[in-house]
């Protein structure tokens, strides 16, 4: 038997007492974005979410090939009749027993899928505001760079920017400098030169933040690096923007009392929104 909000219930009708991801975050996932039945930038995806659960030493099945995953998200997106345009996550968690030592990495997958209205990547130049985020910090380690259910400073985040009228806010590693957003990776326009902190600060490996790397260093007289942004440099940006692979670009119009541009935000936009078009 157990307490279940003041009720005495019997315990297996309550899968949550056992389940590894809800007790313990133990839990990795990849959100995907769907477009006429096809999974944008699929492979990325695939590797990276293997990539996941070896550093976390989960068990990959046998049949956990990158056909079988499209597979299993594909049948249900069809089942909800997504096809056109739709974001799907698929969670893989560690089976139930244990406590902190797991009785077995063997895993179990849930996969859900939403409706969402745009095929092609909209592009916004709304007010779109943020500020640094400096309750809790990111820590430069490899489980930063993993999409894993341990997302509680982005939750956190999340209400303080709803709290002070923001839209995002930018998150900060132990070295006080800017690593993302609160759902995506960060790109700073200085002069002619685009920037992003590399993975080793601690950032999420993000999927649509290697093809946005990949775009812009087709972009003649645009130098494209991987380097240490801190919080002073946003002063002296030209552009800020987000990249997630749901959203695509989402541009930064305002920093505390500083104005940015869109100008490069909306080239990338156009030209990703070409790549999606000819898939």
């Amino acid at each position: 038997m157990i307490n279940f909000n003041g009720n005495i219930v019997a315990k297996d009708t309550n899968l949550l007492t056992q389940n590894r991801a809800f007790l313990y975050g133990d839990a990795v996932f990849e959100t995907v974005k769907i477009v006429n039945s096809k999974i944008l930038f699929l492979e990325d995806h695939y590797f990276r979410l293997m990539s996941s659960m070896r550093v976390v030493r989960m068990e990959i099945p046998m049949n956990f090939t990158m056909e079988y995953v499209e597979e299993q998200l594909l049948s249900l997106v069809s089942d909800n009749d997504f096809s056109n345009s739709s974001r799907a996550r698929i969670t893989v968690f560690r089976n139930d027993g244990g406590y902190y030592l797991p009785q077995t990495n063997t895993v179990s997958f849930l996969i859900h899928v939403v409706g969402i209205d745009d095929a092609l990547y909209s592009f916004s130049e709304k007010e779109y505001e943020v500020d640094l985020f400096k309750d809790f910090y990111v820590t430069k380690q490899l489980l930063s760079s993993i999409k894993s259910t341990n997302r509680m400073l982005n939750i956190t985040a999340s209400i303080f920017a709803n709290e002070n009228g923001l839209d995002n806010c930018l998150l900060l590693n132990d070295s006080k400098n800017i690593v993302e957003a609160i759902q995506g990776n960060i790109f700073m326009l200085m002069g002619n030169r685009l920037i992003t902190p590399p993975v080793s600060e601690g950032c999420l490996n993000g999927v649509m933040r290697k093809q946005v790397l990949e775009i812009a260093k087709k972009i003649e007289s645009l130098e494209v690096v991987e380097e240490v942004i801190s919080p002073f440099d946003l002063q002296k940006a030209d552009e800020l923007f987000i990249t997630n692979v749901i959203k695509g670009i989402q541009p930064i119009t305002k920093y505390r009392k500083k104005a940015f541009g869109v100008a490069l935000s909306k080239i990338l936009q156009e030209k990703l929104n070409g790549i999606v078009s000819d898939l």
